[in-house]
């Protein structure tokens, strides 16, 4: 659901990402923002979850015991259609928790549904898989209370693994940002994995004059949020972890991505996003450079899910490997740029699926991994700093 660089072309390596419709759409869901009775930090916490009997309940619990008075959030939790435990596990927490079913339809559908029923100034995002760190509401809320051009907060994450391990994701220091330049866009797409879901924190009003967010993101309907919010509005990235994001075998973004199938419907759900953003960033007043350097690593993700699975032109590949590591690596040691090119060439002769299917096989022998940490690691993604400008 969520971009994670690292662990995104981790998982690849191991099997080897209406506007006009707004107005009607919203015209459908009219609801009062915030509320003329409830407090102005009023906050909804919207819970998004489908079979996720085994986590929903620690993400509900994270958001209950929250330093923050219950009488000044509400807590949402759409169901997309679960066939599983899940919803019997949530009623459990009614009053405090309110409910709503729908037919299984993905996360865009979920988020067209649940953001619309939300009462709260501003709207939290939490995965029912992931759960949220002490502290996290009231802090990101005093972010708002102190910042009234800000419209998203997002934060650094903890990883956590079936395996047990662990792995924080942070920025180095707390930063500003505006979606609204070639040269802020070139820092935007890497700072992707501080705003997805769970971490993602809204003014409604903004969410709603996004919506409706395009259906056939079932998954990655975050980014197409918080892309859009970030082209609208300031945000700022704390430099504070404050989720816990799981990564396990039922997380919707990695299972998608299991055998042919998955991973062909993923890429139609990047290529979605893709040209989703490419009409709505230009449709808000973005300069197509800007609009064009968001949308690359997009594209490039869904070129290379394209080449694994249905093939195409050793060219082809190349260029789309090529691409994806000079936007995420563009900084790293020469001792790895020579050694990643060596790896590409391979690419320039073999068909795509062979290409992937050694990479494939590579990668999933210990020997291998045990060379690869040794003397040529995974560089870290690119650190590449904002304009002074929008620095916090």
């Amino acid at each position: 659901m969520r971009f994670q660089a690292d662990a995104y072309l981790s998982a690849l390596a191991i099997f080897v990402a209406p506007v006009a419709a707004v107005p009607e759409f919203l015209g459908k869901y009219r609801i009062i923002i915030g509320g003329a009775n409830l407090p102005r930090s009023f906050v909804s916490v919207l819970i998004d979850t489908y079979n996720h009997e085994r986590f929903v309940e620690q993400a509900i619990v994270s958001a209950l015991e929250q330093d923050f008075p219950a009488t000044e959030r509400e807590i949402i939790v759409v169901d997309d259609g679960s066939t599983d435990r899940t919803p019997e596990i949530v009623k459990k927490f009614e009053p405090r928790v309110r409910l709503l079913r729908k037919k299984n339809g993905g996360q865009a559908s979920a988020f067209n549904a649940g953001i619309p029923e939300c009462k709260g100034a501003i709207i939290a995002f939490l995965d029912g898989d992931d759960w949220w760190a002490p502290g996290k509401l009231r802090r990101v809320t005093d972010t708002f209370s102190a910042e009234p051009a800000v419209g998203l907060v997002g934060h650094g994450i903890k990883e956590t693994f079936d395996t047990g391990a662990v792995r924080i994701v942070a920025p180095e220091k707390d930063e500003r940002l505006r979606l609204c330049s070639l040269a802020t866009a070139q820092v935007f797409r890497l700072r992707k994995s501080y705003l997805g879901t769970s971490r993602m924190t809204l003014r409604a009003g903004l969410a709603r004059q996004i919506l409706p967010v395009p259906e056939a993101l079932v998954i990655e309907a975050d980014e197409y949020l918080f892309t859009l919010a970030a082209a609208r509005s300031e945000i700022i990235i704390l430099q504070e972890v404050l989720t816990y994001y799981g990564i396990h075998g039922g997380n919707l973004y990695f299972a998608s991505g299991n055998g042919i199938a998955g991973l062909r419907k993923k890429q139609k759900v990047m290529e979605t996003l893709a040209n989703s953003l490419r009409i709505a960033l230009p449709a808000i007043g973005i300069p197509t450079d800007a609009a064009e350097c968001t949308v690359e690593i997009v594209q490039a993700e869904a070129n290379q899910m394209r080449l694994i699975v249905d093939g195409g032109r050793p060219w082809e590949t190349f260029r789309t490997e090529k691409k994806i590591y000079e936007v995420l690596h563009a900084d790293a040691p020469p001792k790895h740029r020579y050694f990643r090119m060596a790896t590409m060439l391979p690419a320039l002769v073999l068909p795509p699926r062979t290409y992937y299917g050694i990479r494939r096989w590579l990668s999933s022998r210990s020997w291998y991994r045990r060379i690869r940490e040794k003397t040529v690691p995974v560089p870290e993604i690119t650190r590449v700093a904002g304009p002074e400008e929008f620095k916090a």
